[in-house]
């Protein structure tokens, strides 16, 4: 018996309603069961108003795009819009089970979220200084890190990494720390920001599992890159934090596609 197009068609529209059904059913019951810990939740029609239609775009990225909006009380915040495929994945998971229950100074505060349908947003607080990397790298003309400054903003970010991984009930490991994931309030205060690859694990553990390499080339610790290295711990993210503090010293970026040598990626002439 010949299956007819119509069969096949309909077939596959079935399977990805299921699938996608099935992420959704998943996605509601993980919410469920962190609800003391969780942060506001807002419908999608309160993101369209906060955002006024969306008007106002920060920046836009793999992982979709983030919109300034304004809360009813008056309090500017940064809205992560994801994507469709980011949007059913774990990295919605990642961001909310991970900053949506710590509050820390030097880490970014996850205000709120959206999970509606195939919606879904992160509500942050908004930092008007936007990320690190501009102030590192870029040739515009803005307002030059003073050497104490830059001092401040290196002991601003390490104690936001060790609260990650020593101040909560669980270890938080970032696995992607560098300049544009760090950022800088009204005073310049670092907020370590973007929590889709991160991990929790038991505080306990010193050595953790992963089934892939994550992390930008660069930053990223030689024992996520090559398995044959040794086991993955926090020292990842102390890795990464090592190679930004180069290139806060150089003012110029680690990484150059065009080397020859992968060990020059980890130390870079």
């Amino acid at each position: 018996m010949v299956l007819g197009t119509p069969f096949v068609v309909a077939l596959l529209i079935y399977k990805w309603c299921r699938r996608h059904l099935s992420t959704y059913d998943s996605i509601e019951e993980f919410l469920e069961s962190q609800n003391n810990f969780m942060p506001i939740r807002y419908s999608y029609s309160e993101i369209w108003k906060m955002t006024k239609g969306f008007k106002d775009k920060l920046g836009e990225g793999g992982y979709g795009s983030i919109y300034k909006g304004k809360l009813q009380s008056g309090r500017l915040v940064a809205i992560k819009m994801l994507d469709k495929s980011k949007a059913i994945g774990q990295d919605f998971i990642n961001e909310v089970a991970t900053i949506g229950r710590i509050h820390h100074m030097n880490v970014v505060q996850l205000i709120g979220f959206c999970a509606k349908g195939p919606n879904r947003a992160l509500i942050y607080e908004f930092m008007p200084n936007g990320s690190l990397d501009k102030y590192i790298f870029s040739l515009e003309e803005r307002i030059p890190l003073s050497v104490e400054k830059i001092y401040e903003i290196s002991l601003g970010m390490a104690r936001g990494i060790e609260y990650l991984h020593r101040g909560c009930d669980m270890q938080i490991l970032h696995f992607d720390i560098k300049p544009h994931n760090i950022l800088l309030d009204e005073n310049f205060t670092p907020k370590v920001s973007n929590f889709e690859l991160a991990k929790l694990y038991p505080i306990d553990n010193s050595i953790v599992s992963l089934t892939a390499a994550r992390g930008t080339l660069g930053y990223i610790a030689p024992e996520l890159f090559y398995k044959n290295i040794g086991g993955v711990s926090y020292k990842a993210d102390v890795y990464s934090f090592g190679m930004l503090l180069l290139e806060m010293a150089s003012k110029r970026k680690n990484f150059n596609a065009l080397v020859n040598h992968s060990s020059q990626i980890y130390f870079p002439t």
